[in-house]
């Protein structure tokens, strides 16, 4: 998730569904309600503990936070490299998780009909459009990053929707990754604060809607998922003719892999 972040046009919720933790991260987010603040408050060390370790799943976001912020960290110089010199490659392997994760969610509807289908094409419309805006310019000051670093992040929660994406039309996508790269604290602090609350927010509207409309929720996101495509897709069709077949034979590789992953936990939606 962490890897698939940093790289605009890939979302890390998609790498969430893929690895079959979609449900527990949403689920682990928004159980985080902030009771425990207020028997620490009033000094009740023994009540807050208790509360804390209720509300808070530590066995599941310590090594889930600890492995994105070590990718991000170990992978931004990385991941720079392989877009300004195998662009079309990578991009390749990314287009086959994503149109894999479309065949899952497709699994996850009860019928294909009209009313899915309409729901799919609009937004699969939005996000086409969405993808290919200009970034703007923007300034790189703390409030600017943590406004930012909400919006990013609500993004990131969502399959198909990438927060990187998100930061690159704000102008604060190479600011962030030349700010993880030299692990510039303040900076950082203020971007996590800003996505700490985007998660606490964007994680109980993803639950309700999975919980109470689950249809038109997975038709939205195969929709998103579809018009996101446009970014990969981009990069694949400009490369040279001598590299497509490599792309493609990449590209069926990222697919195995999710299809193989997808077997294995044979995941479902809530």
């Amino acid at each position: 998730m962490g890897t698939s972040d940093i790289m605009p046009g890939i979302s890390g919720g998609t790498i969430a569904l893929i690895t079959g933790i979609y449900d527990k991260l949403i689920n682990s987010i928004s159980n985080i309600k902030f009771l425990f603040l207020k028997p620490l408050l009033k000094g009740n060390i023994t009540e807050f503990k208790k509360q804390l370790l209720e509300e808070i799943d530590f066995e599941f976001f310590i090594p889930l936070g600890l492995g994105m912020v070590l990718a991000m960290i170990l992978m931004a110089g990385i991941i720079n490299y392989l877009l300004g010199n195998y662009a079309a490659f990578t991009y390749s392997f990314f287009a086959g998780l994503i149109l894999a994760s479309i065949f899952i969610l497709y699994k996850q509807l009860d019928a294909f009909n009209i009313k899915a289908i309409t729901i799919t094409v609009i937004f699969a419309i939005l996000a086409y459009i969405f993808v290919g805006l200009n970034p703007m310019q923007a300034s790189h000051s703390l409030p600017i990053l943590f406004v930012s670093g909400f919006i990013a992040i609500c993004a990131m929660l969502l399959p198909g929707v990438s927060g990187s994406s998100l930061l690159l039309l704000l102008g604060q996508y190479e600011y962030m990754i030349n700010v993880i790269h030299q692990i510039s604290i303040i900076e950082i602090i203020v971007f996590v604060v800003g996505a700490g609350l985007g998660f606490m927010s964007m994680s109980r509207i993803i639950k309700y809607m999975l919980e109470n409309h689950k249809q038109i929720t997975v038709a939205t996101l195969i929709g998103i998922m579809l018009g996101s495509m446009r970014v990969p897709a981009q990069h694949i069709i400009t490369a040279p003719t001598t590299a497509l077949p490599i792309c493609i034979i990449i590209g069926i590789i990222g697919m195995a892999i999710v299809l193989i992953v997808e077997t294995k936990f044979n995941y479902e939606l809530i």
